[in-house]
């Protein structure tokens, strides 16, 4: 098997197969020290000085002539208007997304429970949504509404009182399909703000942005850095890292439905990753040839030639077996089995962030109205975390009410562990329930 001149060619039973996976798949989130101090700043800044401190970025950032934060908040008739700037074509496929992100994440809805024990103890658990959620959106030519219905939606699904959007507008760029999105999805308030300074305000609040208790969506390094810095004063959704696509087929998918596949993370960005697998050698040449072919027809030609060459791979393995297994250790963002028979492969796949079944799924399809969310784990994380879902947005507390007989009972056994630990308090607060 020769290289390509576009995406790497490697072998899953050569004898160095591990240490070259391990180099594609290395990426480290770096944030450099000067980022880190300015980002540093600016949140002391926001937490001083609030609204003036906004006005200030504002000012110095999006370059616009701003008096005061009335100035920075978009009122809901402003999102409703959003409604009637954008095309009909568009305003429909935002519904239509929109009820089906909204009927599958309520399907993922929790109810409280509880159980009683034999002698009338009661234990459970109680689920309450959050009180106020921050999003952050991208803003300027930066055009993400699909990401507003991804998270907003789950908020308002978990019954999230209130949805706080912070969206930059550089030089009074405003992008009537996110402000469109922003009112389907029911987002309460929407203040035009950006970068670490809006995720200071939403972590701290101000004299305007109220305070949140959790700040999901994506943005830059300075964004994804400020959320690093107030993650325990508030909850974040992840540091994501640069989008991933793993393409397991058996050599029956149309070529250039696989090429373009690669291509739909490729062209994120530079650092995207898209890596295929299979056990057919012919069909890896198939796909080096539709990559040369197809690639120049992208918009985003440039950036996703560069993603290939420097993070993407066609790896041969010996069978589907093997590929998973690979499958496995990479722990892919998105997934998708180009196979004839994917629910038979689906038991051995342990590691993913979303699993597209099929030829015919297409994982730009979960991007935007598949109706699972599409904020999924990076660089390997999908090992122990999950997609952002109605249950982000939740919070359980556990229901202890003892009966008599019961703290009596449990009271004899905390206290010997209480002892044990040295913790007399603890030991004496249970012995005093103990009955005679």
């Amino acid at each position: 098997m020769t290289d390509t001149s576009v995406i790497r060619r490697l072998d899953a039973n050569a004898s160095d197969f591990s240490r070259q996976l391990d180099q594609l798949l290395s990426w480290e989130s770096v944030s450099d020290t000067s980022v880190n101090q300015r980002v540093l700043d600016i949140i002391s800044n926001v937490r001083q000085r609030g609204d003036a401190a906004l006005i200030d970025y504002t000012r110095q950032f999006d370059q616009l002539d701003v008096q005061s934060m009335q100035d920075l908040i978009f009122p809901r008739e402003r999102l409703e208007q959003a409604l009637t700037e954008i095309t009909d074509e568009q305003r429909h496929a935002l519904e239509i997304a929109a009820k089906r992100v909204r009927a599958y994440h309520e399907h993922q809805q929790q109810d409280s429970w509880r159980y009683t024990e034999a002698d009338g103890t009661i234990l459970g658990q109680k689920i309450t949504p959050l009180d106020k959620a921050g999003l952050y959106v991208p803003g300027g030519k930066a055009s993400y509404p699909s990401s507003v219905l991804m998270n907003a939606i789950p908020a308002k699904v978990a019954g999230v009182n209130e949805v706080v959007m912070v969206v930059p507008t550089p030089r009074g760029e405003v992008n009537e399909l996110v402000l469109a999105a922003a009112a389907i999805a029911g987002v309460d308030r929407v203040f035009t703000i950006g970068g670490a300074q809006a995720i200071a305000a939403l972590a701290y609040g101000t004299e305007s942005v109220p305070a949140v208790d959790k700040i999901v969506g994506p943005g830059n390094i300075y964004v994804a850095t400020a959320k690093r810095h107030v993650f325990g004063k508030v909850g974040i959704d992840m540091i994501a890292g640069p989008s991933e696509i793993l393409v397991i087929c058996d050599g029956q998918t149309d070529p250039d439905w696989i090429a373009m596949d690669l291509f739909s993370q490729a062209e994120h960005d530079e650092q995207a990753q898209s890596i295929l697998l299979s056990p057919d050698a012919a069909f890896l040449d198939k796909v080096a040839a539709s990559i040369e072919k197809l690639l120049p027809s992208l918009e985003r030609e440039t950036i996703a030639r560069t993603s290939l060459r420097e993070r993407g791979a066609l790896i041969w393995v010996k069978d589907l077996a093997q590929a998973a297994e690979v499958a496995n250790r990479i722990a892919p963002e998105h997934l998708e089995l180009s196979i004839a028979d994917p629910e038979a492969m689906l038991p051995t796949i342990r590691h993913a962030g979303a699993i597209f079944m099929g030829r015919y799924t297409a994982e730009a399809l979960g991007d935007y109205c598949a109706g699972p969310n599409h904020v999924l784990p990076t660089s390997g994380t999908a090992r122990y975390s999950s997609p952002l879902g109605v249950y982000d947005f939740q919070k359980r507390s556990s229901i202890i009410n003892c009966s008599r007989d019961g703290a009596s009972e449990l009271g004899k056994v905390a206290s010997v562990l209480a002892r044990g630990e040295s913790l007399t308090a603890h030991a004496r607060s249970a012995e005093y329930r103990i009955k005679e």
